[in-house]
């Protein structure tokens, strides 16, 4: 199916390069490619959402409370 898609100059440019890279002509399987790789991921990002709604309220507030303090002490060390 053809559509229209407004791209900068610049993502055109590489978009055409890479296509080139690859023997090529134009860049429509290079956006099929990145349609559906952006479709996956964000598939996935819903998916964990969902699974991890799923466990809400499962600690107990002690619980809750010691794995918050451990990922506090984790991230200042990333510091």
């Amino acid at each position: 199916m053809r559509t229209t898609v407004e791209i900068s100059d610049e993502q055109r440019s590489q978009l055409l390069k890479l296509a080139a890279q690859r023997g090529e002509k134009g860049f429509s399987s290079l956006v099929r490619e990145a349609i559906d790789l952006y479709m996956r991921q964000h598939r996935a990002r819903r998916e964990a959402v969902a699974k991890a709604l799923k466990v809400k309220g499962s600690f107990s507030d002690d619980e809750a409370d010691a794995l918050q303090a451990s990922v506090r002490a984790m991230r200042e060390k990333w510091r």
